[in-house]
């Protein structure tokens, strides 16, 4: 389409030159600079428009109806079917306005980043102190942005502070709501005002950014805001990861650990970015019980009928068995969950969860850094054996079990 709309305005430029039409406001010399900043819609109408204004100069076009602005597509589409011009701006390059604009040098290399999401005190802000420091020491240069206007002694050096747009006490005592409704109104607050978080990070061009997202559940499972947001940051040529914490102790309850995985499951198919599930908090994850599995079992979401059996051991669930049912097996359907295993302090850890972020976001695949064609290689494959290392994390956290394998299928 931009070789059709770039020889459309060669030729009307040409006509011009030649004097059957006087100069105007529109500079198509500029298009394929233009073009480059225009959305398909966008894009699709500067082309009617450019073959209407074929038709004026050669004495065929209707008569311009009133003005319809390029944001309304239904009057707008069927102004370009009868050959009649849309309401541009008088530049051409302004055919944008009313639309988030992309950040500052779009055509320069994207830049890429992380969300930090998961429920409340799962360790997102720790997460991001912690992987900070650990991007700072590899030689990245990093920006963290908090989203979250209930954060409050940031332990980190924050690059942008939402609560600099919009407060959640003030939310509170103005619209008299709980911690809850003000904070997803905070949310729909930013979402309104994408502007003034554009405005803060495009001087941060080129940094590595790590958003520190609210713990808020129904944002990332059913509430529309920080989708959206995501989804603008994406026109703007950043490139996220969702990284979705959850705290690793639940593996010690068979119930709460379907719980996790339900709500892991839904998180993923809501938010709609590239997703990395965690355990965070290893160093404490037999700190309420001892798991009844090796702890692959629960970073690789195996074969979930055996906690089935756990759960009927307990006269409550006893009762509930078909529901556990159902939802084991839409689990095991979808088939997507699976958990990196985190400790925030070790350096042999971090670095698993950052090789998974960078394959999910496509950083491994830049020319930020310097990287061997091995490790090209193995990402391009998805060749990432994580047993070993789940296994020197389970000897290295996990106590060590008085029984035996064969003892323990006994005891099933």
């Amino acid at each position: 389409m931009l070789r059709v709309a770039t020889t459309f305005g060669a030729k009307l430029c040409r006509h011009r030159e030649g004097g059957t039409s006087s100069p105007g406001p529109y500079h198509f010399r500029r298009l394929p600079e233009v073009a480059g900043s225009l959305s398909t819609g966008q894009f699709t109408a500067l082309l009617g428009f450019l073959l209407f204004r074929r038709r004026q100069l050669r004495g065929t076009a209707a008569a311009p109806p009133p003005k319809v602005h390029i944001r309304n597509p239904v009057a707008l589409g069927s102004c370009l079917w009868r050959g009649r011009p849309p309401c541009f701006p008088a530049e051409l390059s302004c055919c944008a306005r009313g639309r988030v604009p992309p950040m500052a040098g779009a055509a320069r290399t994207p830049a890429f980043g992380q969300a930090v999401i998961g429920p409340p005190g799962s360790g997102k802000t720790t997460y991001c102190l912690g992987m900070s420091e650990f991007l700072r020491a590899m030689g990245r240069r990093v920006a963290v942005v908090n989203l979250d206007p209930a954060n409050e002694g940031l332990p980190y050096e924050c690059a942008v502070d939402v609560s600099e747009l919009v407060g959640l006490g003030d939310v509170m005592d103005a619209l008299r709501l709980g911690p809850n409704g003000g904070l997803l109104y905070c949310m729909e607050y930013l979402e309104a005002n994408l502007d003034w978080l554009r405005a803060k990070l495009d001087p941060l061009r080129g940094h590595y950014f790590l958003f520190d997202c609210p713990g808020q559940v129904e944002l990332c499972t059913h509430h529309g805001s920080l989708r959206s947001i995501f989804s603008q940051m994406a026109q703007w040529d950043l490139r996220l990861t969702a990284v979705h914490l959850v705290d690793s102790h639940y593996c010690t309850d068979p119930a709460k650990f379907i719980s996790v995985l339900c709500t892991s499951l839904a998180t993923m198919l809501h938010v709609e970015l590239p997703h990395v599930n965690l355990l965070s908090k290893m160093d404490l994850i037999e700190h309420y019980g001892k798991l009844a599995f090796n702890l692959d079992y629960y970073t690789e979401v195996l074969d979930l009928s055996y906690l089935l059996d756990h759960l009927a051991s307990d006269p409550f669930f006893r009762h509930y068995r078909q529901l556990n049912e159902k939802l084991v097996q839409l689990i095991e359907d979808y088939s997507l969950v699976s958990f990196i295993p985190l400790n925030i302090q070790d350096k042999e850890s971090v670095q698993r969860v950052l090789q998974a972020v960078d394959k999910a976001n496509g950083y491994c695949f830049g020319v930020q850094e310097q990287r061997s064609l091995e490790a090209m290689m193995s990402a391009a494959m998805g060749a990432d054996f994580h047993f070993s290392s789940t296994l020197g994390i389970q000897e290295k956290y996990l106590a060590p079990s008085d029984q035996s394998v064969e003892q323990e299928a006994m005891d099933l």
